[in-house]
């Protein structure tokens, strides 16, 4: 929102510069996103009079007009514009002025005729933010005087305004905070108030969200352009004037912060009744279009329908117009959820909607009907009703209590009971009672204020946020099970982070078709759709799901992992899932192969961020969706399962690649976890390794030949680890049942270097406890 310092001092009369002012605003809470300067300060620019107007000989858009610009000979200046008539006083920009944008002003010709400057209109001067044709001055206004000397610069404020806050939205409430902040005193309005009148018969309110209406007849207007400066005014703000009827409720709304309407008396129809829609009732609003209205819009009616939506903008047949004699003025308060939800469901945003929609001062709908009726009568005449006609109550004031020793005790700042009180007296409070606990009446335009803490928080604010001390006073707070798992979620995340994996977040929802291979599923009673109907069971079916989005964009290889909540019908669980696919290295200059991710990867890369002995995972029997399985144990306890995807499943997501995926229950993981840190020194001494390759049966796992190793608990082994694979299909080179394995075994002691007598006989041991119990035959 924007304000204007000089109508800013019509309330207070506050001389800072602006940049102080901004800072006094900050420190009030108002954000002031820039500060302006707007005005007619270009050099050859002055007032002129057109002293004559014909059509251009040579362009039917143009005209060619002679103007007196307070020199002895008259100018001529072809001109586009239409608004103007001869006699009007309009700003002439000169050649050798340089208009905003760097447009500089030349003499020329314009379709073969001579022009000697421009005729300017409110816009090109940077006066207004739009405008229709040129920019017609005073009747007073004489030729040759400078446009900057009837113009002054002025200094723009530009507010950002918090929903909380609808005070601020208008020139008076921001003045209310300057005298806050500067001990200034502040100039209430004070328009003569009229006597109130019932406004039965004349007034029905049919439902509640509309508690307070007046309206106030005004007979014998006439309605044409404002004068110039009320059309400045609104121009400062960025509004265009309309005419001086219209002008007048918009100045009150920038001025007060209460919307206004003004209605053609004359297009009213019997009584004024503030009811709900009828389902797809008509409203032709002023903007020119027409709205089907829903049952929850409030509308201002007459007999005939629909004149107005109550707070958001009145209707086309019943606007003030040129032919306008007579006006009813509307002041009200509206529900600021009614107004909201008309406003949204509609898409009718207007300045008036804009602070409904956030609250009105209840108190200001009286003063600001007077102020308006006051300035119609000054610049389009006319007779007043000497009463208003009041429909409804104005809502009552709220009370608050407050206690000097919970201000000092939240604070935590010694302040007196004189300051407490002068401190909420400054925002515009009124004490109603005495005591260790007062009660205060909160103003109208401070609704917001409902409770003790919101009063303690105005005194922090007067009183200066930098004034109270910083204290650190929070007391210990022992780590929760809440904390231990969170904090073992993130350990996994970042390890996988680290590792190259990409987190991901999909969507709780999922499809019927998505649960059905991961058990029993929970299903939403109200779905928003068949895609999504189920609280996912699985973290897996989402990181498909982005899996497919990333390989649509031709994406090499994804791999991605989701630590997230699951649903079953007999309650909620953590999980953490990982889905990889594509390549996990690319080929380069070097010569390195490509190669694609596989299980023996993924089982890999869980044993390593798990921190997982290989006897912990299980080879079984896959189950769908997967086509070959392992289960993941810790401490006995199954925690997970880990696998290759059938190769339906690829086909469908579109992947040419083997599509892997495991999937874990953190809260079974974690309550087999120590919570105690597990170190070890590094080795003092060195190891030495021994290879040995033999030949066992083709269906023997791997497995099992770490099993009989490890049951043979050699003291000096630190790992076994295979590092050749080889297999004859043909039987040429070995049996076609049998496999070729060779085995890197690795010996250390912490207290010695080993000998070679050492090593072998440990070797020798691993061999024949391998020849007594899988059978195998050692190749030389």
């Amino acid at each position: 929102m924007k304000i204007s310092l000089n109508w800013l001092r019509d309330f207070v009369d506050c001389q800072l510069p602006a940049s102080d002012i901004e800072t006094l605003l900050r420190r009030a809470g108002l954000e002031v996103a820039g500060i302006e300067t707007r005005g007619a300060g270009i050099d050859h620019v002055v007032v002129a009079e057109v002293l004559e107007s014909v059509q251009h000989p040579n362009a039917d858009r143009l005209s060619v007009c002679k103007v007196n610009d307070g020199s002895a000979i008259p100018r001529q200046i072809v001109c586009g514009a239409k608004n103007y008539k001869v006699g009007d006083k309009i700003p002439l920009a000169l050649p050798g002025a340089v208009m905003p944008g760097d447009f500089k002003i030349k003499s020329g010709k314009l379709r073969g005729v001579e022009s000697e400057g421009m005729m300017c209109s409110a816009k090109e001067l940077r006066l207004a933010e739009d405008s229709e044709g040129l920019l017609i001055l005073p009747s007073e206004s004489i030729p040759g005087t400078p446009i900057k000397d009837i113009f002054p610069p002025e200094t723009l404020l530009e507010l950002e305004i918090t929903p909380n806050r609808p005070d601020w939205l208008h020139h008076y409430g921001v003045a209310r905070e300057v005298g806050v902040f500067t001990g200034l005193p502040v100039k209430n309005p004070q328009p003569k108030l009229p006597a109130t009148a019932s406004a039965e018969g004349r007034v029905l309110l049919e439902d509640p969200a509309c508690a307070y209406y007046t309206l106030r007849r005004i007979t014998g207007v006439k309605v044409g352009p404002s004068p110039q400066w009320l059309a400045d005014r609104l121009a400062s703000v960025g509004l265009r004037s309309v005419n001086n009827i219209v002008d007048v409720t918009n100045y009150v709304l920038f001025e007060l912060g209460q919307p206004l309407h003004a209605f053609d008396a004359a297009k009213i129809s019997g009584p004024i009744r503030v009811r709900r829609a009828s389902e797809g009732e008509v409203f032709h609003a002023l903007d020119g279009r027409e709205y089907k209205l829903a049952a929850s819009a409030l509308v201002i009616a007459d007999q005939n329908g629909p004149v107005a939506l109550a707070g958001v903008m009145g209707g086309e047949g019943s606007g003030v117009s040129a032919s306008t004699t007579e006006i009813l003025l509307e002041s009200a308060v509206f529900d600021p959820s009614t107004v909201r939800r008309t406003s949204r469901t509609l898409g009718l945003l207007s300045d008036s909607s804009y602070r409904f929609e956030r609250g009105v001062d209840p108190d200001m709908v009286a003063i600001a009907s007077a102020r308006a009726v006051e300035l119609i009568l000054e610049v389009a005449g006319g007779v007043v009703e000497e009463t208003v006609a009041v429909a409804g109550q104005c809502p009552a004031h709220l009370e608050v209590s407050l206690r000097h020793s919970r201000v000092r005790s939240l604070l935590g700042l010694e302040i007196s009971d004189a300051d407490i009180e002068s401190a909420l007296s400054r925002v515009g409070l009124v004490k109603s009672a005495g005591g260790e606990v007062l009660s205060w009446l909160i103003p109208g335009f401070r609704r917001e204020i409902h409770r003790e803490a919101d009063l303690i928080e105005e005194i922090a604010r007067v009183v200066g946020i930098e004034k109270i001390p910083s204290l650190a006073q929070g007391p210990f707070a022992p780590s929760s099970d809440a904390d231990a798992a969170y904090d073992f979620a993130m350990d996994l995340r970042l390890k996988l982070a680290g590792m190259g994996f990409h987190e991901a977040r999909t969507s709780t929802l999922v499809s019927a078709a998505d649960v059905s291979q991961f058990g029993d599923a929970v299903a939403l009673k109200n779905p928003f759709g068949d895609d999504q109907s189920q609280l996912r069971n699985s973290l897996v079916p989402g990181l498909l799901s982005a899996l497919r989005r990333n390989i649509d964009q031709g994406a090499k290889c994804v791999s991605l992992f989701e630590c997230g909540r699951v649903f079953h019908p007999t309650g909620e669980r953590q999980r953490l899932a990982i889905v990889v696919s594509g390549d996990r290295n690319e080929a380069d200059w070097r010569g390195g192969s490509v190669r694609s991710w596989d299980v023996f990867d993924l089982i890999g890369a869980t044993r390593e961020f798990a921190g997982l002995a290989e006897s912990d995972i299980v080879s079984v029997n896959a189950q769908a969706p997967f086509g070959a399985m392992v289960e993941i144990f810790h401490r006995g306890k199954k925690i997970g399962v880990a696998g290759q995807l059938q190769p339906a499943v690829a086909r469908e997501i579109g992947a040419s690649l083997p599509i892997l995926a495991a999937e874990f229950d953190l809260d079974l993981w974690r309550a087999g976890v120590s919570l105690k840190t597990e170190v070890a020194a590094l080795a003092k001494f060195p190891a030495s390794s021994r290879d040995i390759a033999f030949v066992a049966p083709l269906a023997l796992p791997f497995a099992a030949v770490r099993t009989a190793i490890a049951s043979l608990n050699e003291p000096l082994l630190e790992s076994v680890r295979l590092f050749d694979l080889f297999i004859d299909p043909k039987g040429e080179k070995i049996p076609a049942d049998k496999k070729s394995l060779a085995i890197s075994l690795l010996f250390r002691s912490p207290e010695r270097t080993l000998t070679a007598d050492e090593v072998n006989s440990s070797t020798d041991r691993i061999k024949a406890i391998l020849r007594e119990k899988v059978g195998v035959d050692f190749r030389e």
